[in-house]
Parts: structure tokens; C-alpha cells; sequence
């Protein structure tokens, strides 16, 4: 069970128009996160550069966010599993949940990413939102290189069907 600020993104996003085969970024609200909105971030799926981060976000890893890359406010060990994580959610067209934790942080960090499509139709990024498990936590402060402990999807895997391939009448997939 999450907490309910990570349950509120997973709700709003499964609501959205399409969500089975990745929502339109045009369909997602920020403004509808009402005091959850500092939380949210959104990342490109190419590169990880941040598009935006909330203000509580910058203020959590204590600099401006903009057009950085979300992997290196993870520590060296955790970049591969983030990294997954962010392929799986566009892969699997569903939310993925990042458990983490930080040298000064006293609980869980629960980071979810959801993936969301340009205009052309395009999976290019995730929305994403941090939410401390630990109350003292929502005042955290610069705390350091985010330690990633667990990674899980959630909600039904919604691929695409697989279909057969052929080329000059012989079938490769």
C-alpha cells in the first residue's frame, strides 16, 4: 500500500483518457495535484534531463532542476535500477514505484513515474512525484544522492499485442 500522495498520481494519471495505451501529456493537469504540485517532476525518456521540478523537489536536492539529469541526483548503484524503472513505466504504459532513501532523510521517499505521449503519439517522458512516507521529512532540505532500494509497477502490464512480422514472405517476428 502507498502512501496517498503516491496513490493520488497513480489515480489521476490510470483516469486519464487512454491511460491503457499511454496517455496524451495535453490530458495531464499539474494544477489539479493542488498541495502536492511542489512534488511533481517530469523528466524526458532520451537523456533524463528534467523538463521541470517542483519546488519542493529543488529544495530536497538543494539546487535548480531545470535541464539537469535526474539520474545524477541518485547515487552511482542506484542510476541502473532508475534508469529500468523509467523504461519499464513506458514500456509496460503503466506506473512505476521507486523506493528510496537519503543520508538525510529519516523514512522512505516513494518516487512514482508514469509515462505520458507528445502530440505525434511519442512516449517521451514521465511524470513523476516525490512523497516522504516520514512527516519530518516534508521539511527535508540539500539531502544528498537518493539511494534507490526497490522498483515495482503497478496496475496491469498494458503492452501492445504482439503481431507477426514479415518480410518477403518470410515470417521474422
Amino acid at each position: 500500500m502507498f502512501h496517498s500522495g503516491t496513490q493520488t498520481l497513480i489515480d489521476h494519471w490510470t483516469a486519464l483518457p487512454e491511460a491503457r495505451r499511454i496517455p496524451a501529456r495535453a490530458d495531464f493537469q499539474p494544477m489539479a495535484f493542488g498541495p502536492l504540485t511542489p512534488q511533481l517532476f517530469m523528466v524526458e525518456r532520451e537523456g533524463a534531463r528534467l523538463r521541470l521540478a517542483g519546488a519542493w523537489v529543488e529544495r530536497v536536492h538543494g539546487r535548480p532542476l531545470g535541464g539537469a539529469d535526474w539520474l545524477s541526483v541518485w547515487r552511482e548503484e542506484s542510476r541502473p535500477m532508475v534508469a529500468a524503472a523509467m523504461v519499464q513505466a513506458i514500456r509496460e504504459a503503466r506506473p512505476v514505484v521507486l523506493a528510496a532513501d537519503a543520508a538525510r532523510m529519516e523514512g522512505v521517499l516513494e518516487i512514482v513515474v508514469a509515462p505520458l505521449r507528445n502530440r505525434a503519439g511519442e512516449a517521451d517522458r514521465l511524470v513523476g512525484l516525490y512523497q516522504p512516507v516520514n512527516r519530518a521529512d516534508r521539511e527535508a532540505e540539500d539531502v544528498g544522492a537518493l539511494h534507490a532500494r526497490l522498483s515495482i509497477g503497478v496496475g496491469p502490464i498494458a503492452r501492445a499485442p504482439l503481431s507477426l512480422a514479415a518480410v518477403d514472405g518470410r515470417r521474422i517476428a
